[in-house]
């Protein structure tokens, strides 16, 4: 992944699980990156971890539901490396769970300010920076929730399939322009959010053993083909690691 090095991206929700892992990995491809996230001191730590590592990273705090912040995270881009190239749209909650008719309205319209609008907002801001620059891959986390309904998960499910509408939408319009919108669907993976899953007891995904989920990193190292030109071919796609022949294809089989 040689042709990444140089490259500046945006990590939203990059203060652990995926986000971190994929902060990482970006970086030790000779990535630059900016974490972005609401808690400050985490991401202020895998930022200097990075450092010190060898790599390039700044921590700007973000909520991907306020469209400000997410500008301004896009403008700290460009302050420090001049250049965005790649944006993964990671930032998403899958908390409260509860069935329709025990939902908190309150609670409920938040999952579709982060996991919904709050893609929006990075593409938003992104894709302007993008066409200038005549590239650009933009990464959005997706799921198998996206074309599947799951008891519980009204808000989740109906999110992702937002999400899923927004990659192929932005892949019609701008695809074209030399900016790629991908999805990556990555399944279960062992983070913060299958505890909150496994405790809510509702749906098969709830029991499932904890060994069978993916890493963080396993996800991460997809990511960062995904943004590799191996890839092209994918734009407009959600790409999902439950394939074989796609993990093959990623090297990760």
């Amino acid at each position: 992944m040689k042709e990444l090095a140089g490259k500046a991206a945006i990590v939203t929700g990059a203060s652990r699980g995926i986000g971190e892992a994929v902060a990482k990995e970006l970086a030790s491809h000779g990535v630059s990156v900016v974490l972005a996230a609401r808690t400050k001191s985490d991401i202020e730590r895998i930022a200097e971890e990075i450092n010190a590592g060898g790599g390039k990273a700044i921590a700007r705090t973000c909520d991907v539901s306020n469209y400000d912040d997410v500008r301004q995270v896009v403008e700290a881009c460009l302050d420090n490396f001049s250049r965005l190239d790649i944006l993964v749209n990671n930032a998403g909650l899958i908390e409260p769970i509860a069935r329709l008719a025990d939902s908190d309205p309150e609670h409920w319209s938040r999952i579709v300010d982060i996991n919904f609008k709050g893609v929006y907002y990075g593409l938003r801001a992104a894709i302007p920076v993008m066409e200038q620059q005549g590239s650009g891959v933009i990464i959005n986390l997706s799921s198998g929730a996206a074309t599947g309904a799951m008891e519980g998960w009204s808000h989740y499910c109906s999110t992702k399939a937002a999400v899923l509408s927004l990659t192929r939408c932005a892949d019609k319009e701008y695809g074209d322009r030399g900016i790629r919108v991908v999805g990556l669907s990555p399944g279960t993976v062992d983070t913060e959010m299958q505890v909150v899953i496994r405790a809510s007891g509702i749906n098969p995904v709830s029991q499932m053993d904890p060994s069978v989920h993916k890493s963080p990193q396993v996800v991460a190292r997809a990511l960062a083909w995904l943004c590799t030109d191996d890839a092209a071919d994918l734009a407009g796609v959600d790409f999902s690691m439950k394939d074989l022949k796609s993990l093959q294809r990623a090297g990760l089989a």
